[in-house]
């Protein structure tokens, strides 16, 4: 499987930066439409991912006073490490397909570890469809 033809690459994808504010991360989540984004630092390497739950439970956890206090952390603290581990250009599509089980998208990253795009589980759903069909095409007309 050619991971480059199912990527969606940096330039079209919803991230943040892990200096960014709690309240910019939230206004690029909503802004986007995503509830999940990944998170990439100041050297352009993938560190983690975000969600609006993440950001949810550190303000119930740390007694939010206001959307003020918003500006005063950054989404590095916030950092969800564990979850969509992002996988190099050149994984398998055994792990590729494992991975994306468990989450909506993984992260991409190129050979020095720094975020080149995503592959979704849309995309990947969409890839497998197609093979079975045209398997099953085949097996169906006899070649």
């Amino acid at each position: 499987m050619n991971i480059i033809k199912l990527m969606i690459p940096k330039i079209n994808v919803a991230y943040v930066h892990a200096d960014d504010s709690l309240r910019q991360g939230l206004e690029k989540m909503r802004l986007s439409g995503y509830t999940t984004v990944p998170v990439i630092s100041d050297d352009g390497h993938c560190v983690g991912t975000v969600s609006e739950g993440d950001c949810l439970w550190y303000l119930v956890n740390h007694n939010f006073p206001g959307a003020k206090a918003l500006e005063e952390v950054n989404i590095r603290e916030i950092i969800n490490k564990t979850r969509n581990p992002a996988v190099t250009i050149d994984v398998s599509s055994e792990t590729l397909y494992q991975r994306i089980t468990e989450c909506t998208f993984v992260p991409i990253t190129d050979d020095r570890g720094c975020f080149i795009g995503i592959v979704t589980r849309r995309v990947v759903l969409s890839y497998f469809r197609d093979k079975f069909m045209q398997l099953s095409a085949e097996a169906g007309s006899g070649t």
